[in-house]
């Protein structure tokens, strides 16, 4: 790394972006090209090696192990550049960052920590985390991959992982597994080893690609574990395992936002493009309201990713423990993927058929944004997180009113003063799974209003922030219609037996 690097200034971390940004561009020459490439399933080496070439993934190194010294905003940053000019790119570093090089540097032991921060810096190895299973998914606790411990210290993991991004690439693999017991049941909660797949012993199998429907880029499939890691490749725990895998999912669900705000940056700027060139009945689509109210929305949505940004900059640091609370981290998560898919939609919605083509930027672009919501921890699962723990504190407060609640929240209070009457509701204690997820999409909004709020007053223009205020009031006055509602529809599960073709029979006469 050159001097200037090193220098923590905001200059210097600029002047890297830019040269990131130049080597991401190199490989393409034109977004065409790009929208090309997004076609195949992989990428190039030397487009995979000239896009890395400018060590973007140092990011994640600290400092005294030979990364460049920015603070925790270059790893926001640098996924920001990467999903605008390619989104794949930027889940390839985040699958590297956030989910083997931070936990690395802080929970594994010095002495393992630099020959592997070495490697990337030196080799530029890929790495990666195996942790869901085909039959337990969002079930982590019930994982069904073990280890055992040989008399050497040694441990013995033995199962099998699936939708574990960069299946078949990666040098590197952080592998979570349960204590069997001696009948050879896993139990407890899972702990994290490091597996060098490039020594004897801990080669991961692949049994199985994937034909991924989006995100072409990052290869994914099925893997069989049966590897032997040292006793040093064991991550330390500093209580428990469940709490290490929350403050690392915690940690990664704030950075989200540092994809989707280079994301939505992208589509705002493909829909203004669009929109002034294209002319109907005369006029440009950009004279014509409900095209002025997408891109408006899709504004809005640029600014609450920044404003989301500028939180996970100050808190998403390694130094923080974040297992204890997931509602900032989950609410961040929830709503700039759902933004992300929303925008990607609208801007199809805008360009109409052409977009539609398997080349098109639009169309990709929705493919490629959905899985957002759907990793990491499904948003409808969240959001029935949010609503069930909302109620849960709301209880041990002795409060059921939520717009009283909320407006005690130090992460609600200021936003949640612009609902007075549409929040003024006494929740139930237990309320129906439905009710909880659409209680949690409101929580979730108004978390981000108040970000929105802290970013005007750091000095983001008013206009913007006002947009985005009106807009993500809209969307919770939407979800607490949905809670107000009363009942609700149950399927009919032999719904098979009723069509539409007997009736136009003739009726029968009495």
């Amino acid at each position: 790394m050159s001097a200037d690097v090193n220098d923590g200034s905001v200059t210097a971390l600029e002047t890297f972006l830019a040269r990131f940004r130049d080597s991401v561009r190199s490989v393409t020459g034109s977004r065409i090209d790009l929208e090309q490439m997004s076609l195949r399933r992989g990428v190039p080496p030397f487009a995979l090696r000239e896009m890395l070439s400018t060590d973007p993934l140092s990011v994640f190194i600290p400092a005294e192990h030979g990364g460049p010294g920015f603070p925790a905003s270059a790893g926001l940053a640098a996924m920001e550049v990467a999903a605008y000019e390619h989104l794949p790119l930027s889940l390839l570093l985040a699958i590297n960052g956030l989910l083997f090089l931070q936990p690395v540097a802080r929970y594994a032991r010095p002495e393992v920590q630099g020959p592997i921060f070495q490697r990337f810096l030196r080799d530029r190895h890929l790495a990666g985390l195996m942790l869901t299973e085909p039959g337990h998914g969002s079930d982590v606790l019930n994982m069904q991959t073990g280890y055992t411990v040989n008399a050497d210290g040694s441990y013995h993991l033995t199962g099998t992982k699936h939708w574990a991004g960069l299946t078949g690439w990666a040098d590197l693999w952080l592998l979570t597994a349960r204590r069997r017991d001696a009948d050879g049941t896993p139990t407890g909660a899972p702990d994290f080893f490091i597996c060098d797949a490039n020594r004897p012993g801990q080669r991961v199998v692949v049994e199985e690609y994937f034909e991924n429907l989006g995100l072409y880029m990052i290869p994914y499939g099925r893997n069989r574990i049966d590897v032997v890691v040292p006793p040093e490749n064991r991550l330390e725990r500093e209580t428990s395992g469940m709490r290490m895998l929350l403050d690392m999912l915690h940690r990664s669900r704030l950075h989200f936002s540092g994809m989707a705000a280079g994301f939505v940056r992208r589509i705002l700027d493909e829909a203004l493009e669009h929109c002034r060139e294209r002319h109907v009945g005369g006029a440009s689509l950009l004279s014509y309201d409900q095209v002025k109210h997408r891109v408006a929305r899709l504004e809005a949505a640029v600014t609450a990713c920044n404003a989301m940004c500028l939180h996970a900059s100050r808190t998403a640091g390694v130094e923080h423990d974040l297992s204890r609370d997931g509602l900032l981290p989950n609410s961040i998560k929830t709503v700039c993927t759902d933004m992300m898919q929303e925008s990607a939609q609208s801007l199809l919605q805008l360009v109409g058929a052409k977009g539609y083509r398997l080349d098109h930027f639009a169309g990709r672009a929705v493919v490629d944004s959905r899985p957002y919501q759907i990793f990491e921890g499904s948003n409808d699962i969240l959001y029935e997180q949010i609503g069930e723990s909302t109620i849960s504190k709301m209880t041990r407060a002795g409060e059921r009113n939520l717009l009283r609640y909320l407006g005690t929240n130090p992460a609600t209070a200021r936003a949640a003063d612009r609902f007075h009457g549409v929040l003024d509701v006494d929740l139930a204690i237990d309320i129906a799974q439905r009710k909880a997820v659409a209680l949690g999409g409101v929580v979730s909004r108004v978390v981000v209003m108040e970000l929105t709020i802290a970013l005007g007053e750091r000095g983001f223009r008013g206009d913007l922030i006002d947009t985005c205020l009106h807009v993500l009031r809209e969307d919770v006055e939407q979800r607490m219609a949905i809670y107000r509602v009363a009942g609700h529809p149950l399927p009919a599960e032999d719904y098979g037996t009723s069509g539409w073709l007997s009736l136009t029979r003739p009726a029968r006469k009495a």
